[in-house]
């Protein structure tokens, strides 16, 4: 399959993809590299993965993923003491 030709959500769901599944993926994969696009920027690179009519709808899903991706605080790392 070729997405830069088929992306559209049916030909996703018939290979068993989800679009929020996709689209986090996504965004994360997008906040990895740039952690400092404003939402408009976000939108604009969603689109540009994401050609099909049929995905516009998760723009603004894509969008929160993308800041939740990088917002989140790493978790703590615990030290347990040797001594006890």
């Amino acid at each position: 399959m070729d997405f830069l030709v088929e992306n559209k959500p049916e030909t996703c769901a018939e290979l068993g993809l989800a679009c929020r599944d996709c689209v986090r993926a996504a965004a994360a994969s997008v906040a990895s590299v740039c952690q400092d696009m404003e939402p408009v920027g976000a939108q604009r690179v969603f689109f540009q993965l994401f050609p099909s009519p049929g995905c516009h709808p998760m723009a603004q899903a894509f969008e929160l993923a993308y800041r939740e991706s990088f917002a989140a605080p790493e978790p703590a790392l615990a030290f347990a003491s040797a001594a006890a």
